[in-house]
């Protein structure tokens, strides 16, 4: 397995940190809890699509692109990452955002990921739930080629082929990090989406014959419909590698218990989440991803699933940038003013 002859970019801060989590292991009196902090990619505050786009973008400079175009709700974390690298490059960047959960609040429209969009210097627009997204951005990439730019698409959460090659790439990074410190992994967790995290992820755990099993915890689609999703990804990133039917489809499993009404939408647990690892660990969870990947982590140790003894790792797929959109979900209470007369 070869990822040199592929064509990448680096863009990101990596090895990223693999850290223990002490004082929520203690808290929840279970297995072992480390984190490998994917927040810290360091494009644009980090986060796993930088991963991804360290292969992406470099296919689009391959192709002699003039600008890139991708799609993902209005929150994006990989709208924002994509926006970031593009500046970075030079590219021109235009983003497809979904309205998936009509929400009217300023700042979840304004502020949060969608401010950095626009400060990297992208154009967008807005696009009502339920359409076609990918025909979408055909429709609107054939009105930027006829103005005579050369444009290279970007599928949502940058899951194809090549993105899935970021995450080949940090399941070798992470093996070599647990054989570095002589620290066996039982579990390794993490939020899943649009599949590409956790389609290269089994690839390259399953391709180096890690025996670690990988739990995508979802955040959008039904169980059955993400696994699928994921194994079909994972076939075809195995094929681009030259490893065919490394990946059996028992090797997929997701849990999409965690979902609560729907993708965007924060539930009691998520918030409990981001507010369990900001008070006791310092890290900040985003409300749509790594939220729901943490809350179902902490409510599987809680039912035994994941056991004391064990060492679980943690993807943290960052987009803390997302926090500032979703103030409103909040309630930390107020400051308190103390007015002192000057006599």
């Amino acid at each position: 397995m070869d990822l040199a002859r592929f064509p990448r970019i680096r863009l990101g801060h990596t090895p990223t940190p693999l850290e223990p989590l002490e004082r929520l292991s203690k808290e929840l009196g279970g297995p072992e809890l480390w984190i490998k902090r994917d927040d810290c990619t360091g494009l644009s505050t980090g986060g796993n699509k930088t991963r991804k786009l360290e292969f992406l973008m470099a296919e689009a400079l391959a192709q002699e692109a003039d600008m890139v175009m991708t799609q993902g709700a209005t929150q994006s974390n990989h709208a924002r990452q994509t926006a970031a690298a593009a500046a970075k490059l030079g590219f021109k960047c235009h983003l497809l955002l979904e309205d998936r959960i009509g929400s009217t609040d300023a700042n979840y429209n304004n502020n949060g990921n969608v401010f950095l969009d626009l400060l990297h210097g992208a154009t967008a627009e807005y696009r009502s739930s339920g359409l076609d997204m990918n025909q979408e951005m055909e429709d609107v990439a054939e009105r930027f080629r006829t103005d005579g730019l050369k444009v290279y698409i970007i599928p949502g959460g940058g899951s194809n082929p090549t993105g899935a090659l970021g995450y080949v790439n940090c399941a070798m990074e992470l093996l070599g990090q647990v054989n570095d410190q002589s620290l066996p992994i039982d579990h390794l967790v993490h939020a899943t989406g649009s599949a590409g995290t956790q389609g290269g992820l089994i690839v390259g755990l399953k391709a180096m014959n890690s025996h670690i099993p990988l739990l995508g915890i979802g955040v959008r689609a039904p169980k059955q419909k993400q696994e699928e999703n994921v194994f079909r990804l994972a076939q075809a990133t195995a094929e681009k590698l030259g490893c065919p039917g490394v990946v059996k489809r028992e090797d997929v499993v997701a849990n999409s218990d965690y979902v609560g009404e729907g993708y965007g939408l924060p539930t009691s647990e998520s918030i409990e989440a981001i507010q369990m690892f900001a008070e006791l660990e310092g890290l900040l969870l985003d409300p749509v991803y790594s939220s729901k990947g943490a809350a179902g982590l902490i409510d599987l140790i809680r039912k035994g699933h994941f056991k004391r003894g064990e060492r679980v790792v943690f993807l943290h797929t960052g987009g803390s940038a997302g926090l500032f959109g979703y103030t409103s979900s909040f309630d930390l209470g107020g400051i308190v003013h103390t007015n002192k007369n000057s006599n």
